[in-house]
């Protein structure tokens, strides 16, 4: 099979990877897991804080990491740390011990964060069929949503049962996607590397970085979307305690947070479509504005959960259609390097808003928390839609 052959596959691999790596059972259930050990919410706001202060200063050099030694080799070590986590959480029973899994896992993330999409993107590059990117995106968000509805509705399920089932069942997964992750073929992308070393890491990072300072767009469109990702990201977690608060039992939990994967899922496989009628200034003037307004309504509203599909849905179109904008103005030597330093802005939200919304739902209640994050949502997309009128007239 020649290389161009074994690169388009990665694209049916990548869909296959996808789906083993977002079935996950314990993705619905982790925080309610941690309370039954008898973590408070602001523990669990330090946990993820752990988590993101890790990320914040892991991402980089892994995404060095994979631009100088391949995406592929930075994903089977992503898969493989995964795993260590996945055992440690298994075993554990103490803050400690869920604090430790919790770094290691986040080097995971580190390490998939920015080399999957690089590899894909440049993959396509490679066979001239990067203007498919957005739609494969798509595709590929189609397939999370779907396995994470799964993935969701099979953890919740087993949890009502006993949380270590979720637990087993996702190492076994893991396990499978591992050894799926040596089938990638590397996109050999011209890549100035003499020596593959840690010295050429700070070279990688400090170019990356003026790439970023001398397109405004890059540095707008990262900063934009993770704050889309933060809010998205926090409510989801939060609300897993918010419904078990309300009395619904753990397999109802998962089915609603299926049901916003659904949701996600569809509007992400149409990302393409519905960016080609509303444009750009749709997607980042419009939908931020609409993200607030039902973040409010998961806050204030007996319909709490319909607004939460909504958020839900919105950021899978953002995730889409933002993914395909900056991946066209990033060089591909650097792709992974800017993807990074995207999630590390990602995690510099998450390290301040995690632990926050715990805190005040310790003291106050969950529903406060929710609206706190309304507050800020909304105070958020009134700044991003005056940055964006700025730069689009400079880059004009």
């Amino acid at each position: 099979m020649n290389y161009e052959n074994r690169l388009r596959k990665n694209i049916g691999k990548n869909y296959l990877f996808i789906l083993l790596n977002n079935f996950s059972f314990t993705n619905g259930i982790w925080m309610i897991y941690l309370a039954s050990k008898g973590l408070t919410l602001t523990e669990l706001g330090l946990i993820e804080g752990v988590f993101h202060i890790t990320s914040f200063f892991m991402e980089i050099p892994t995404g060095a990491i994979a631009d100088i030694w391949g995406r592929k080799v930075s994903r089977i070590c992503g898969r493989m740390v995964s795993l260590l986590s996945s055992i440690i959480m298994l075993f554990s029973n103490s803050f400690l011990g869920f604090t430790i899994a919790f770094i290691i896992s986040a080097i995971s993330y580190n390490l998939e964060s920015g080399a999957g999409d690089a590899l894909v993107y440049d993959s396509l590059k490679e066979i001239d069929e990067d203007k498919k990117y957005m739609k494969i995106s798509g595709v590929n968000e189609l397939i999370m949503q779907v396995a994470s509805t799964g993935g969701l509705i099979v953890g919740g399920y087993l949890s009502k049962y006993n949380y270590k089932y979720a637990y087993i069942a996702a190492i076994i997964v893991s396990l499978i996607n591992f050894i799926h992750c040596f089938s990638f073929t590397e996109p050999m992308i011209e890549i100035e590397t003499e020596h593959k070393s840690l010295k050429n890491i700070k070279a990688q990072v400090v170019e990356s970085y003026k790439i970023i300072v001398s397109t405004k767009s890059i540095g707008f469109l990262l900063i934009f979307s993770q704050a889309i990702f933060m809010f998205n990201t926090s409510i989801f977690f939060y609300f897993q305690n918010y419904l078990l608060g309300n009395g619904i039992s753990q397999d109802k939990i998962g089915i609603i947070l299926a049901l916003s994967s659904l949701g996600s899922a569809i509007v992400g496989a149409n990302g393409y479509r519905i960016e080609r009628k509303i444009g750009q200034v749709g997607i980042i003037a419009v939908v931020p504005i609409l993200i607030s307004v039902c973040i409010w309504g998961a806050a204030l509203s007996k319909y709490y959960y319909i607004f939460f599909i909504a958020v839900s849905s919105m950021e899978s179109l953002i995730y889409v259609v933002v993914g395909d904008y900056i991946n066209k103005l990033i060089p591909s030597e650097k792709r992974a390097t800017i993807l990074s330093m995207g999630s590390m802005i990602f995690s510099a939200y998450m390290i301040i808003i995690f632990p926050l919304i715990g805190k005040i739902g310790d003291m106050y209640s969950l529903k406060t928390s929710f609206q706190v994050i309304a507050f800020i949502a909304t105070v958020m997309s009134v700044v991003s839609f005056t940055i964006f009128s700025r730069v689009n007239k400079k880059d004009e």
